[in-house]
C-alpha cells in the first residue's frame, strides 16, 4: 500500500540512485475511471468524483502515485477554444483560435486566472493530498508552451507558422509560458508533489529536432525550473521514442524524463548516459492491454533487471493505459513491480 517513504525514493531517483523501494507508477487514468465505478465526463468535471476516483484507485492497484492528468483541454477552455468530447470519450481540443494579433492581444488581455475546470482540478489535488499525505505523489498536469500553443491555434496552423511565421509562435508561447507557469504553481500549492508536464505535440513524430531545439525546449526548460524552484517534480511526457529527441530532452534539466513505448527503454538509458532519471516504458497496448499475463511479467522483469537497478529510474508505462484493459494485468504489473524488485 501507500508508504510514507515514497517521496525520498522518488527523490532518490531523480538524484539517479537507486531508491531502496522502486516508485511503481501507471498512466492508468481511462482505465481507472472504468473500473472505479465513473464515466469520463462526470469525473473530469467534478472534484469530488476525481478524488474518489484516485483515492480508490491507489488503494485498489497500490499505485505510488495519483495521477491527475484528466485531459489535454483543462487550462484552454476558458481561452476561448472549443472542446469536444462525452461519456467516456476524453475531451479533445476541436475548435482553435485564429492565429491573429488580435487572438494574441485578446489572450494577453484575458490573462492567467481559475476558471472552468481549472478549479475542480485544484479541488482534487487538495482533497487527494489530504487523504494521502506523503504516502503517494500526488500529480497534476500542464502542456509544455509549444504543445499549448498547438492546442490553442491548431496543430496544422502551427506548423505551417513555424515556416511561415516563427515569429508568431514565439509570442504566444512567452504567453503559455506564464500562464502554464502559473497554473502549474496554484496545482502545487494545493499540495501537488509533482506534474505531469505535457509535450507530446514537440515529439520528434511531429517536428525535427532542430525545430525542438530552437522553439521548444528553452521554453519548457525555463517552465519546468519554475515548478523546481517551488518544490515540484516535473514528469516531461512527449511520448519520444527518437534516439536524437531524447537526447535533446535529456539536457533540458527535467526531473524525470517520461520516454515513450516506441523506444528500447535500453536504448534510451545509454541515450540519457546518467543526465536524467528515466520513467517508463512498458506498452500499455500490446503488453498490459492485450498481452498474456507470462508477458506482462517477463517485461516487467526486463525492465526491473536491466534498468531499475542500475538507479535512475522509476517504473511506468509509456503511455495512457486503455481503458478496456484487463484488470489482471494491472495487478501483476504491480505486484511483479514490487516482485522483481525485492
Amino acid at each position: 500500500m501507500a508508504y510514507s517513504g515514497v517521496m525520498d525514493d522518488i527523490r532518490l531517483a531523480v538524484e539517479l540512485q537507486r531508491p531502496k523501494r522502486l516508485p511503481v507508477f501507471l498512466c492508468s487514468e481511462e482505465f481507472d475511471v472504468r473500473i472505479c465505478g465513473s464515466r469520463y465526463d462526470r469525473y473530469n468535471r467534478d472534484a469530488k468524483e476525481m478524488a474518489r476516483v484516485q483515492i480508490e484507485a491507489v488503494e485498489r492497484f497500490d499505485y505510488d502515485w495519483a495521477w491527475l492528468q484528466v485531459d489535454d483541454c483543462i487550462e484552454f477552455e476558458g481561452l476561448g477554444v472549443e472542446v469536444k468530447g462525452e461519456g467516456d470519450i476524453l475531451p479533445a481540443t476541436c475548435g482553435y483560435l485564429p492565429a491573429t494579433e488580435a487572438s494574441l492581444k485578446a489572450l494577453r488581455e484575458h490573462g492567467y486566472r481559475i476558471e472552468n475546470r481549472m478549479g475542480a482540478l485544484l479541488d482534487a489535488i487538495s482533497a487527494v493530498k489530504t487523504h494521502f499525505g506523503d504516502r503517494v505523489c500526488v500529480t497534476g498536469r500542464t502542456a509544455a508552451p509549444f504543445s499549448s500553443v498547438t492546442l490553442a491555434f491548431g496543430m496544422n496552423e502551427t506548423l505551417m507558422l513555424l515556416y511561415e511565421n516563427p515569429e508568431f509562435i514565439v509570442e504566444a508561447m512567452k504567453f503559455f509560458e506564464e500562464y502554464q507557469l502559473r497554473f502549474g504553481l496554484d496545482q502545487i500549492k494545493a499540495g501537488a508533489d509533482a506534474l505531469w508536464f505535457g509535450d507530446c505535440n514537440a515529439s520528434g513524430h511531429l517536428i525535427s529536432p532542430e525545430m525542438y531545439q530552437q522553439y521548444a525546449m528553452e521554453p519548457a526548460r525555463r517552465v519546468a525550473a519554475g515548478y523546481q524552484a517551488a518544490g515540484g517534480i516535473v514528469f516531461y511526457h512527449a511520448s519520444e521514442e527518437l534516439p536524437s529527441m531524447v537526447d535533446l530532452q535529456a539536457q533540458a534539466g527535467f526531473s524525470i524524463l517520461s520516454v515513450g513505448p516506441g523506444i528500447n527503454i535500453e536504448t534510451a538509458r545509454e541515450i540519457v548516459n546518467g543526465r536524467v532519471c528515466l520513467s517508463g516504458n512498458v506498452n500499455p497496448l500490446t503488453v498490459l492491454e492485450r498481452g498474456a499475463p507470462e508477458l506482462v511479467k517477463a517485461e516487467v522483469d526486463r525492465v526491473v533487471h536491466k534498468v531499475s537497478r542500475c538507479g535512475g529510474h522509476v517504473m511506468n508505462s509509456g503511455e495512457m493505459v486503455p481503458r478496456s484493459t484487463p484488470e489482471e494485468n494491472v495487478r501483476l504489473f504491480m505486484e511483479s513491480a514490487r516482485r522483481a524488485w525485492g
